[in-house]
């Protein structure tokens, strides 16, 4: 199959706004789950995950934290006509730290930093800064937020909050004072006080997405406790979820379609833990199979070239299918010598860490290296999402999808899940 070619329309269905989950179900691991085993259809509930899972397995969570992405500022107001006009409101939206890049050091910045951003209602913020008045803790201060550049749709805009000085204040501190939770724009409501609690996986633990990844979202420590009972070895690692996940499809092929990237960091003891289980894991969500199967292509390029530099670990949009044919089709062999060379190139470069970026499309026609199987929630129509899970499925994804429909299930974010084997 030629996955460039592949026609989006042919991955629609009616979705019906009364299906789209607006609100999670209480308490989260009591939503439904749709078990998908070799064919056959089973429901289920989502506390009953272990039950459906092998003893002993590697079970992969992705442990990334939503950031308060949304900062909103209010233009000066203006008298007129003996009348008092509000200014307009101008909403910034986080997309990823530009200066310094790096998310940890940049939630540690204090006094100024620069971020990639979407701006709402840009046409009212012409030229001058935006300023906002903020009580941190003790501290009281101004946020002022300024355009500096432009790349592609997003801006360029650097925020200070401290004449340029150091602060005792730090942006992580900015962000949990002034931010907004950014929810999916298909809930169609405003962010409400139970979401920065809902609208987080209960293993989060590095800040940087403006997404949750939803399938992580159904987990409760009970459930986590009845997979260790299980003897189900569970690890993480970190995606950082972008805006690009809700970004449609809109050309008619997929080869017209450009991929977000997306960072990731994976730790040396996860690596240990693939190889350890023959690289075969269980995903938590679609962030996860990127992450993983990730893994397989850096690790050819370090086969290749054991000097690489990380920068040059990024794996590319159509890669996958762009492989020499004896690499299209891996034995076991393969995938273990390629996950076995990222462990030994973190070694010989006295890192702890794997820190790369991925834009991989995962559709018909790739054939997965690591990932045996899948929990994730119901995606959008004509998404990369449900393409993924089309891959996965080997083309079966419609038969699950009308199941759900026709069973009550509740879909998107806020929506049950899946647990498909293959």
């Amino acid at each position: 199959m030629d996955t460039k070619q592949i026609s989006i329309s042919d991955y629609s269905y009616d979705l019906p706004d009364e299906r789209i989950a607006k609100f999670p179900v209480e308490p989260r691991d009591h939503s439904q789950l749709l078990v998908y085993d070799h064919g056959r259809i089973v429901d289920s509930y989502f506390y009953e995950l272990s039950s459906h899972l092998p003893e002993g397995a590697l079970m992969v969570f992705n442990n990334t934290r939503v950031i308060r992405a949304r900062l909103h500022f209010r233009k000066d107001g203006r008298q007129e006509g003996g009348r008092w006009h509000e200014g307009a409101l101008i909403e910034v939206f986080l997309l990823e730290p530009y200066l310094p890049a790096d998310y940890e050091q940049m939630f540690a910045t204090r006094g100024h930093c620069t971020w990639l951003c979407l701006v709402g209602n840009q046409k009212k913020w012409k030229q001058g800064p935006l300023t906002r008045v903020l009580t941190v803790g003790d501290t009281s201060l101004t946020l002022q937020a300024r355009r500096i550049g432009e790349q592609g749709t997003s801006q360029l805009v650097e925020f200070m909050w401290a004449d340029g000085q150091s602060s005792p204040v730090t942006f992580a501190e900015i962000l949990e004072a002034a931010g907004q939770l950014p929810i999916p724009p298909y809930l169609n409501r405003e962010t409400q006080p139970r979401d920065l609690t809902t609208y987080q996986t209960v293993y989060s633990k590095i800040k940087g997405s403006v997404a949750a990844p939803t399938a992580g979202l159904h987990f409760t420590p009970e459930v986590l406790r009845s997979l260790d009972d299980r003897g189900i070895d569970r690890e993480e690692l970190t995606l950082h979820v972008g805006a690009g996940t809700f970004k449609p499809v809109k050309s008619p092929q997929m080869g017209g379609h450009e991929m977000h990237t997306e960072h990731i960091v994976v730790r040396r003891q996860t690596l240990q833990k693939l190889l350890l289980h023959q690289c075969e894991a269980i995903a938590v969500g679609t962030t996860s199979v990127r992450t993983l199967e990730s893994l397989y292509y850096m690790g050819l390029k370090v086969l290749d070239h054991p000097l690489v530099s990380p920068d040059d670990l990024h794996v590319s949009q159509w890669e996958p299918y762009e492989q020499p044919l004896s690499r299209q089709h891996p034995v076991r062999q393969q995938v273990h010598d390629a996950i076995a060379a990222l462990l030994s190139w973190l070694d010989s470069n006295h890192m702890s860490a794997i820190h790369a970026s991925t834009q991989i499309i995962i559709a018909p026609g790739y054939e997965f290296k690591i990932v045996r199987q899948l929990v994730t929630n119901f995606h959008q129509p004509q998404s990369t999402l449900l393409l993924l899970v089309s891959a996965f499925t080997h083309g079966r994804w419609r038969e699950i999808y009308e199941h759900a429909l026709s069973h009550g299930y509740r879909f998107l974010s806020y929506g049950d899940s899946s647990l498909l084997k293959v």
